[in-house]
């Protein structure tokens, strides 16, 4: 799997008959180093003649497989270093073949043979006896000397990525006819860090491990992964520059018995995906089941302050060990990225205490009254002297939910929350909120707690909070702010383009506008 480049030199080799007498494959563990020295093994003594496509009918092909071909000798190098053991394998060397049409020697970790080893093995890759291959296998070609490298074909195989493992993966579990989530084999996926051998060891372990169907929660609980849950709300608490809730999540982490450092390991992954988003959008799989808050993100955030971010994270990873203990390494990092963050022309949150409740602009309504939308210039600076509330009340009409949302003090997670919604229904103590299935993410316990607790506030009154889950016909304020962002960098980037400095300067300069750097006057 993911090795084509390979696959298709040793196939031209075959089918050309042009063949070399030692092979060196190189590459990290479970590649496929092993696995392509064996098919090529079976090319090479396959009774149907040398082939780029062995039958694996035949007995040579089959004794291949089961490891029972006498002339097919594999040698670990790890556990055979010394100069005796090379000397006696290339001693057999000099036999002609007992069954096959060539001796194949596969030696697994050529590095780590001994300097005497490899001089013995060299004069006979000098002067190789036509009968013989070798197939030579390491994880680090760096420790093979020149003299033999120069006599061998080398082929690189390279890492492999999530995606190609993960489907790799799902057509393993669909042949077996096991049930599993799509998270949960991305997950193993990612943990596989490019080998293959180690992603099918995870997936028989989470096999066992669920008792037969493969789930998310079941495999994050099996690798110590981080609920991305976590720092999904880490970094919406970030974006809102609220130090409170960033530390109530990280308190959160730690009765949960998170690993801090695996945590940061997690947050510096989230980023570079992030980033990716920003950058390189078709990066990011269609299928992708994190798409959506990925996509959300990376319009939450800058490129710069992504980056940020990202070296705080991995700079705190490393100096974790050196904090008093893991909390505090994990939250001092969380600080050092408030602390650090852009400005963004608001007053820095305190983080010893709670942000203080600020009084409604306006004098409540009555929780039952139907009121109307009206622009936000009509909402008054100070408090209505009677009971007539800033947002005027007309029959048979809902407020306007992007009004009502300024005057509510929300922060963080409940703010996003909110924004992402649209006013469904708002009668008798009741507001009934229609939550798009993509953002059903946004609506934890703690964001609607505080968001029901701030309509609480505001109506000076109990008020009743219902999130349901459903296309919107409306755009949310989250949407419209976005389109607003969008709007002003348009016009900002067509200002600037049409600029007679700027116009004048690319003429005269040859020179380039760099468009990811207009920024928009706010």
């Amino acid at each position: 799997m993911g090795q084509e480049h390979v696959v298709r030199a040793l196939s031209n080799a075959l089918i050309q008959n042009r063949l070399h007498h030692a092979y060196l494959f190189t590459g990290t563990r479970g590649v496929g180093k092993t696995t392509i020295a064996r098919i090529f093994a079976k090319s090479l003594n396959c009774t149907n003649g040398i082939t780029a496509t062995p039958c694996g009918e035949c007995s040579a092909c089959k004794e291949i497989d089961s490891g029972r071909f006498v002339d097919l000798i594999e040698l670990d190098a790890a556990s055979n270093t010394q100069v005796d053991n090379m000397r006696e394998l290339l001693e057999s060397a000099l036999y002609a073949p007992s069954s096959g049409r060539f001796k194949v020697y596969i030696i697994d970790e050529v590095h780590m043979l001994s300097k005497s080893a490899f001089n013995a093995m060299l004069k006979t890759l000098e002067e190789p006896p036509g009968h013989v291959k070798f197939i030579l296998a390491t994880t680090d070609p760096q420790k093979i000397p020149v003299t033999v490298l120069s006599r061998c074909l080398q082929f690189n195989l390279k890492q492999l990525s999530p995606a190609l493992i993960a489907a790799h993966l799902q057509y393993v579990l669909e042949q077996e006819q096991i049930a599993f989530e799509f998270a949960a084999v991305g997950l193993i996926a990612r943990a596989a860090q490019g080998s293959m051998r180690d992603a099918l060891s995870l997936l028989d372990q989470a096999i066992a491990f669920s008792a037969g169907e493969v789930g998310e929660a079941v495999v994050r609980t099996m690798l110590g992964a981080i609920d991305h849950g976590y720092l999904f709300d880490l970094l919406a608490a970030l974006r809102e520059q609220d130090g409170v809730a960033l530390l109530e999540i990280a308190d959160n982490m730690a009765e949960r018995s998170v690993a801090f450092d695996s945590a940061l390991q997690e947050l510096a992954t989230l980023l570079h995906r992030i980033a990716l988003v920003q950058t390189v959008p078709q990066a990011i799989d269609d299928v992708e089941p994190e798409r959506a808050r990925l996509l959300e993100l990376a319009t939450a955030f800058t490129t710069e302050e992504v980056q940020l971010y990202y070296q705080i994270a991995i700079h705190g990873r490393d100096e974790i060990d050196l904090a008093p203990d893991e909390y505090a390494g994990f939250t001092m990092t969380l600080l050092r990225m408030l602390a650090f963050a852009p400005a963004k022309g608001i007053a820095q949150p305190a983080l010893h205490a709670p942000a203080a409740k600020v009084q409604p602009r306006a004098k409540p309504v009555a929780a039952n009254s139907r009121v109307a939308p009206v622009k936000q210039a009509q909402v008054p600076a100070e408090p209505a002297s009677n009971s007539q509330s800033a947002i005027g009340t007309v029959s048979g009409n809902q407020p306007d939910w992007g009004v009502l949302l300024q005057q509510l003090n929300l922060q963080s997670m409940a703010q996003q929350l909110a924004k992402n919604c649209v006013l469904e229904n708002f009668l008798d103590g009741q507001i009934t909120l229609r939550l798009l299935q993509e953002h059903k993410h946004l609506q934890t316990k703690m964001a609607t707690d505080r968001l029901q607790s701030a309509l609480t506030d505001y109506f000076a009154k109990p008020m009743k909070l219902n999130i349901v889950l459903g296309k919107t016909e409306a755009a949310t304020p989250a949407l419209i702010e976005q389109q607003t962002r969008q709007l002003k960098h348009q016009l900002a980037s067509d200002s600037i383009a049409q600029d007679s400095f700027v116009r004048e300067a690319q003429a005269e300069l040859d020179a380039d506008l760099i468009a990811e750097s207009i920024k928009p006057i706010q």
